[in-house]
């Protein structure tokens, strides 16, 4: 299930910017543009803005095109009729919501800038879905910057998930693990800037060196090290990697960012963001045997696992969806 609550607000003081990032931003922000095309206001208040992700990271939205309007207006062009009142709009995005219409929604695009650590971003780019242009490691050096996990995001493995995290690490044990990670991060950036021949700052190491190619030497660099990509996808494809990305089974660190952009997403689009809540979030699937067995529950029948034609991973999962556990004991 996906927790909606906005979790980067405590992040804020952490977030780095450079100054030609911060003066982009300004820029931006100050432009006083016309346009003919429908806008979504509340996205418009934040728009440029960086939103501050784990330590270091943040999401910022660059561009976008369409709003609710958009989809009603796709979704009736078979019939030649365009925007109607908000609670007709409403009652017809919820009707391709829930029966699984999709391009509709395709017709809504969003652009992100997002700064997220490497072995995030490889998680990440699994979504195949979306035109993206990453920060380039053979042109530029990349920032001395790590992501260090707080105490509480560190825990054991699961025992019972192979993808999963089990019981947080204390003590002892938390504090070894924090100092592993900064200093393999810290050491292998300083070799980094030695096989470069060149510091962050711009200053030389060795005048009497060549230097690597930053092609090359950027292979010895921590997967904790940001990076950051422009990230571009339509609203059908957002809204599929926020039902993945976002649910409370994701790893923390990529579910931070999904969090972040939920939230845009409702500024964006409050009509099909609240559909969306209703029907991917809220809303369960069910197989044509799960429904045959709520069909026998609702009637009365007694009904047991051995009996249903489900594994016992589906069984459980069908109890769980509809609270039912207690019930059939």
């Amino acid at each position: 299930m996906i927790n909606i609550k906005v979790i980067y607000k405590d992040s804020i003081k952490f977030m780095k910017l450079t100054k030609e990032q911060t003066q982009e931003i300004r820029d931006l922000q100050s432009q006083k543009n016309e346009t003919k095309r429908v806008t979504a206001p509340n996205l418009e208040k934040i728009l440029y803005e960086a939103i501050p992700i784990l330590d270091h990271g943040f999401i910022r939205v660059i561009d976008y095109m369409g709003n609710d309007t958009s989809i009603v207006q796709a979704a009736r062009v078979s019939y030649g009729k365009g925007t109607k009142q908000v609670s007709t709009d409403s009652g017809l995005i919820k009707y391709l919501m829930r029966h699984w219409h999709s391009t509709p929604f395709e017709m809504c695009e969003i652009k992100y800038h997002v700064k997220l650590p490497i072995f995030i971003a490889r998680q990440w780019i699994r979504h195949r879905t979306a035109n993206v242009n990453e920060y380039s490691a053979r042109y530029s050096i990349l920032d001395k910057e790590f992501y260090l996990p707080k105490k509480e995001h560190l825990a054991a493995q699961s025992k019972n998930n192979r993808q999963g995290r089990g019981e947080v690490l204390e003590g002892e044990q938390a504090n070894k693990v924090l100092s592993l990670l900064k200093d393999d991060a810290e050491r292998t950036y300083d070799n980094y800037e030695t096989m470069l021949n060149e510091r962050y700052d711009g200053s030389v190491v060795d005048e009497k060196e060549p230097g690597l190619a930053r092609e090359l030497a950027r292979m010895n660099l921590t997967l904790n090290t940001y990076t950051q990509w422009y990230w571009k996808t339509d609203l059908l494809n957002l809204m599929n990697f926020l039902r993945l990305r976002a649910d409370s089974h994701a790893q923390y660190e990529i579910r931070a960012y999904a969090d972040a952009m939920l939230d845009t997403l409702k500024s964006w689009v409050p009509i099909t963001y609240d559909a969306f809540l209703d029907y991917r979030v809220g809303g369960t699937e069910v197989s044509s045997k799960g429904n045959l067995i709520i069909q026998k529950l609702i009637k009365g029948e007694k009904i047991d696992m051995e009996s249903s034609g489900l594994s016992k991973r589906e069984w459980n999962e069908l109890m769980e969806a509809f609270n039912l556990k207690d019930k059939l004991i």
